[in-house]
């Protein structure tokens, strides 16, 4: 396995850089419609703004990762990751993108996901996650994905559940998750589908800090990322790379096996019945 400063480095060089670079379709106007970024003293807050549950579509998803490119572009130091719809912080991978998908379309959603997650998971921006509603599946990958995770008590859920919908998380979910609450805890939550309430994620170290409201969840998240950039950027940058970059080397390695994976298994008859279920589920209830 290369060396953690090794692989840091070649964050900067053209073999990594051209595996995360975005291959966008989406212009800066359909960033602002679907992300906000809004600049603040020494940082950035993006804010997910997708109503009404901030769902991962591929235009979301190309927002998202574009948005990051301009941060580092910018030379952004931080960032704090949240949501601008009440109630959710993200419902996750928008599954009308894989029931019934045309292959090119499914294709390039899965691949825009795996380039998302490449530059959250391995940004050499400090990261906070306020996480001000649900957040399954997707949408906890996302906060999983950040140095810090911050989330309002109450009735939201986090967690990744995809096996309630019949499908299996992919590994790199997978490894961000053992890496941030252990083997244990992950193997029994990925198996049942487990959404845990803010108290009980806090409990595993699933989120780092619970607080009961939106102010001082605010407050909480700029703290957390104030003290993270105290820190020399490149020490904190290769600390951090010591336990991400087995699982950043493991998709990289593996983005075209992943893909094809994904893209079988999600258009087998037995995963597009299920969805095909759970849309109707969600039609009658609205």
């Amino acid at each position: 396995m290369m060396s953690v400063i090794t692989f840091a480095r070649s964050n900067a060089l053209p073999l990594l850089r051209r595996s995360i670079t975005p291959r966008m379709q989406s212009t800066s106007a359909s960033i602002s419609s679907l992300v906000h970024l809004e600049e603040k003293q020494g940082y950035t807050v993006i804010s997910m703004q997708k109503n009404p549950v901030n769902s991962l579509s591929l235009e979301m998803i190309q927002a998202l990762s574009e948005s990051l490119s301009e941060l580092e572009k910018n030379k952004c130091k931080g960032f704090i990751l949240t949501s601008a719809c009440p109630g959710i912080f993200s419902a996750g991978l928008d599954i009308r993108e894989i029931y019934q998908p045309t292959e090119g379309r499914l294709k390039e959603f899965w691949s825009s996901l795996q380039t998302l997650w490449l530059q959250l998971y391995g940004s050499k921006m400090a990261s906070v996650a306020l996480i001000n509603g649900h957040a399954p599946a997707g949408g906890c990958l996302l906060a999983v994905g950040c140095d810090s995770r911050v989330m309002v008590n109450g009735k939201s859920k986090i967690g990744l559940n995809e096996t309630r919908l019949g499908i299996v998380a992919p590994f790199w979910f997978k490894d961000a998750f053992v890496n941030t609450i252990g083997v244990r805890q992950s193997e029994r939550a990925l198996q049942l589908g487990s959404l845990f309430s803010p108290e009980e994620a806090f409990k595993i170290g699933l989120v780092d800090r619970v607080l009961p409201d939106m102010e001082s969840a605010t407050a909480a998240a700029e703290s957390e990322l104030k003290e993270f950039l105290q820190i020399p950027a490149m020490a904190r940058y290769l600390s951090k790379m010591r336990i991400r970059e087995a699982p950043l080397k493991g998709l990289l390695e593996n983005r075209e096996t992943d893909l094809n994976t994904f893209v079988h298994f999600a258009t087998t008859d037995a995963v597009q019945k299920g969805l095909g279920i759970y849309l109707q589920s969600l039609a009658k209830k609205n």
